[in-house]
Protein backbone atom coordinates (compact mmCIF):
# COMPACT_ATOMS: atom_id res chain seq x y z
CA UNK A 1 0.00 0.00 0.00
CA UNK A 2 1.47 3.75 -0.66
CA UNK A 3 0.52 6.49 1.41
CA UNK A 4 0.18 9.94 -0.63
CA UNK A 5 -0.43 12.35 2.79
CA UNK A 6 1.10 15.51 3.91
CA UNK A 7 -1.41 15.29 6.91
CA UNK A 8 -2.37 13.48 9.93
CA UNK A 9 -6.25 13.04 8.70
CA UNK A 10 -5.14 11.65 5.63
CA UNK A 11 -2.67 8.76 6.91
CA UNK A 12 -5.71 8.30 9.46
CA UNK A 13 -8.16 7.80 6.07
CA UNK A 14 -5.40 5.73 4.24
CA UNK A 15 -5.03 3.15 7.22
CA UNK A 16 -9.08 2.73 7.23
CA UNK A 17 -10.12 2.76 3.88
CA UNK A 18 -9.50 -0.78 3.55
CA UNK A 19 -11.77 -2.16 5.79
CA UNK A 20 -14.60 0.08 4.83
CA UNK A 21 -17.05 -2.01 2.94
CA UNK A 22 -20.42 -1.83 2.31
CA UNK A 23 -23.04 -2.54 5.18
CA UNK A 24 -20.21 -2.19 7.77
CA UNK A 25 -20.72 -0.42 11.10
CA UNK A 26 -18.11 2.84 11.76
CA UNK A 27 -17.78 5.00 14.44
CA UNK A 28 -16.79 8.57 14.36
CA UNK A 29 -15.56 9.12 17.69
CA UNK A 30 -15.35 12.94 17.29
CA UNK A 31 -17.37 14.39 14.92
CA UNK A 32 -15.97 17.80 14.70
CA UNK A 33 -17.09 19.74 11.23
CA UNK A 34 -17.78 16.11 9.83
CA UNK A 35 -14.46 15.51 7.59
CA UNK A 36 -14.28 12.11 8.98
CA UNK A 37 -17.67 11.25 9.63
CA UNK A 38 -18.66 12.09 5.77
CA UNK A 39 -15.29 9.97 4.75
CA UNK A 40 -16.86 7.24 6.84
CA UNK A 41 -20.63 7.77 5.21
CA UNK A 42 -19.08 7.62 2.32
CA UNK A 43 -17.28 4.05 2.91
CA UNK A 44 -19.84 2.10 4.42
CA UNK A 45 -22.38 2.57 1.83
CA UNK A 46 -26.02 2.49 1.23
CA UNK A 47 -26.51 -0.54 3.81
CA UNK A 48 -24.01 0.54 6.40
CA UNK A 49 -24.01 3.09 9.40
CA UNK A 50 -22.07 5.40 11.04
CA UNK A 51 -22.40 6.75 14.65
CA UNK A 52 -20.65 10.07 15.12
CA UNK A 53 -20.27 11.39 18.52
CA UNK A 54 -19.48 14.71 20.23
CA UNK A 55 -20.84 17.02 22.86
CA UNK A 56 -20.66 19.68 21.00
CA UNK A 57 -23.96 21.19 19.24
CA UNK A 58 -22.31 22.81 17.04
CA UNK A 59 -20.19 20.32 15.79
CA UNK A 60 -23.06 18.05 15.39
CA UNK A 61 -24.51 21.01 13.16
CA UNK A 62 -21.68 21.73 10.85
CA UNK A 63 -21.09 17.15 10.81
CA UNK A 64 -25.49 17.17 9.52
CA UNK A 65 -24.36 19.80 7.06
CA UNK A 66 -21.61 17.92 5.83
CA UNK A 67 -23.92 15.18 5.30
CA UNK A 68 -26.87 16.60 4.13
CA UNK A 69 -24.81 18.23 1.37
CA UNK A 70 -23.51 14.83 0.07
CA UNK A 71 -26.95 13.32 0.31
CA UNK A 72 -25.33 10.87 3.21
CA UNK A 73 -27.37 12.10 6.61
CA UNK A 74 -29.28 8.46 5.93
CA UNK A 75 -26.25 6.61 6.67
CA UNK A 76 -25.23 8.14 9.92
CA UNK A 77 -26.46 8.33 13.19
CA UNK A 78 -25.38 11.35 15.36
CA UNK A 79 -25.29 11.73 18.96
CA UNK A 80 -24.73 14.34 21.31
CA UNK A 81 -23.03 12.04 24.03
CA UNK A 82 -19.43 11.68 25.36
CA UNK A 83 -17.46 9.39 23.16
CA UNK A 84 -16.99 7.45 26.18
CA UNK A 85 -20.22 6.25 26.18
CA UNK A 86 -20.03 4.44 22.78
CA UNK A 87 -21.16 1.08 23.79
CA UNK A 88 -24.66 2.06 24.99
CA UNK A 89 -25.14 3.04 21.57
CA UNK A 90 -23.15 0.87 19.39
CA UNK A 91 -23.71 -2.49 17.97
CA UNK A 92 -20.69 -5.05 17.97
CA UNK A 93 -18.76 -5.86 14.88
CA UNK A 94 -17.70 -1.97 13.68
CA UNK A 95 -14.76 -2.38 11.33
CA UNK A 96 -13.61 1.22 11.70
CA UNK A 97 -13.32 3.86 14.58
CA UNK A 98 -11.71 7.13 14.03
CA UNK A 99 -10.81 9.65 16.98
CA UNK A 100 -9.78 13.01 16.34
CA UNK A 101 -8.07 14.54 19.73
CA UNK A 102 -7.72 18.07 20.56
CA UNK A 103 -10.43 21.11 20.41
CA UNK A 104 -13.33 21.52 17.81
CA UNK A 105 -11.25 23.48 15.08
CA UNK A 106 -12.95 27.42 14.87
CA UNK A 107 -14.66 26.17 18.10
CA UNK A 108 -14.12 26.65 21.84
CA UNK A 109 -10.52 25.83 22.60
CA UNK A 110 -11.46 25.49 26.20
CA UNK A 111 -13.88 22.61 25.56
CA UNK A 112 -10.96 19.48 24.80
CA UNK A 113 -10.83 16.12 24.78
CA UNK A 114 -9.32 14.89 28.08
CA UNK A 115 -7.51 11.59 28.94
CA UNK A 116 -9.59 9.73 31.50
CA UNK A 117 -12.82 10.11 28.76
CA UNK A 118 -10.48 9.56 25.70
CA UNK A 119 -9.45 6.34 27.58
CA UNK A 120 -12.47 4.76 28.64
CA UNK A 121 -13.70 5.40 24.74
CA UNK A 122 -10.81 4.02 23.60
CA UNK A 123 -11.83 0.72 25.57
CA UNK A 124 -15.28 0.77 24.67
CA UNK A 125 -14.03 1.39 21.06
CA UNK A 126 -11.68 -1.66 21.30
CA UNK A 127 -14.68 -3.70 22.82
CA UNK A 128 -16.81 -3.08 19.49
CA UNK A 129 -14.51 -3.99 17.17
CA UNK A 130 -14.23 -6.85 14.83
CA UNK A 131 -11.92 -9.33 14.03
CA UNK A 132 -9.63 -7.30 11.24
CA UNK A 133 -11.09 -3.76 12.24
CA UNK A 134 -9.00 -0.94 12.53
CA UNK A 135 -8.99 2.35 14.95
CA UNK A 136 -6.93 5.41 13.97
CA UNK A 137 -6.22 8.13 16.73
CA UNK A 138 -5.30 12.07 15.61
CA UNK A 139 -3.77 13.62 18.67
CA UNK A 140 -3.57 17.23 17.88
CA UNK A 141 -0.32 18.66 20.61
CA UNK A 142 -0.79 22.15 20.51
CA UNK A 143 -2.82 22.73 23.21
CA UNK A 144 -2.83 22.85 27.11
CA UNK A 145 -3.21 19.44 28.31
CA UNK A 146 -2.50 18.07 24.81
CA UNK A 147 0.30 16.21 25.71
CA UNK A 148 -1.15 15.05 28.59
CA UNK A 149 -3.84 13.39 26.72
CA UNK A 150 -1.14 12.03 23.98
CA UNK A 151 0.96 10.21 26.96
CA UNK A 152 -2.14 8.57 28.09
CA UNK A 153 -3.28 7.35 24.85
CA UNK A 154 0.42 6.56 23.87
CA UNK A 155 0.76 4.46 27.36
CA UNK A 156 -2.55 2.17 27.33
CA UNK A 157 -2.03 1.48 22.91
CA UNK A 158 1.52 0.46 23.82
CA UNK A 159 0.88 -1.90 26.71
CA UNK A 160 -2.15 -3.80 24.05
CA UNK A 161 -1.10 -7.04 23.93
CA UNK A 162 0.89 -7.44 20.79
CA UNK A 163 -0.80 -10.80 19.63
CA UNK A 164 -3.93 -9.15 19.62
CA UNK A 165 -3.30 -5.51 18.25
CA UNK A 166 -0.85 -4.22 16.05
CA UNK A 167 -0.42 -0.60 16.97
CA UNK A 168 1.58 2.00 14.93
CA UNK A 169 2.71 5.40 16.10
CA UNK A 170 3.33 8.12 12.89
CA UNK A 171 4.79 11.31 13.57
CA UNK A 172 6.24 13.96 11.59
CA UNK A 173 9.34 14.18 11.45
CA UNK A 174 10.39 17.15 9.82
CA UNK A 175 7.79 19.73 11.38
CA UNK A 176 6.75 21.08 14.64
CA UNK A 177 7.36 19.36 17.57
CA UNK A 178 3.38 20.50 18.04
CA UNK A 179 2.21 18.68 15.22
CA UNK A 180 -0.23 15.91 15.52
CA UNK A 181 0.96 12.52 16.60
CA UNK A 182 -1.42 9.49 14.60
CA UNK A 183 -1.68 6.06 16.78
CA UNK A 184 -3.42 3.81 14.10
CA UNK A 185 -4.57 -0.25 15.52
CA UNK A 186 -5.16 -3.43 14.09
CA UNK A 187 -7.22 -5.90 16.22
CA UNK A 188 -5.71 -9.44 14.78
CA UNK A 189 -8.28 -11.61 12.83
CA UNK A 190 -9.08 -12.57 9.30
CA UNK A 191 -12.40 -10.36 9.07
CA UNK A 192 -11.19 -7.85 7.08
Amino acid sequence: MVFKCDSAVQWAQSFISPVLVPGCLAVDATAGNGQDTLFLARGVGRQGKVFAFDIQARALEKTREQLAGAGLLDRVILLAVDHREMSAYVPGGVKAVMFNLGYLPGGDHRIITRPDSTLEALKAALSLLAAGGRISLVVYTGHPGAMEELKAVEEFTRDLPPHQYAVVRLSFWNRSSRAPVVILLEKAGAGK
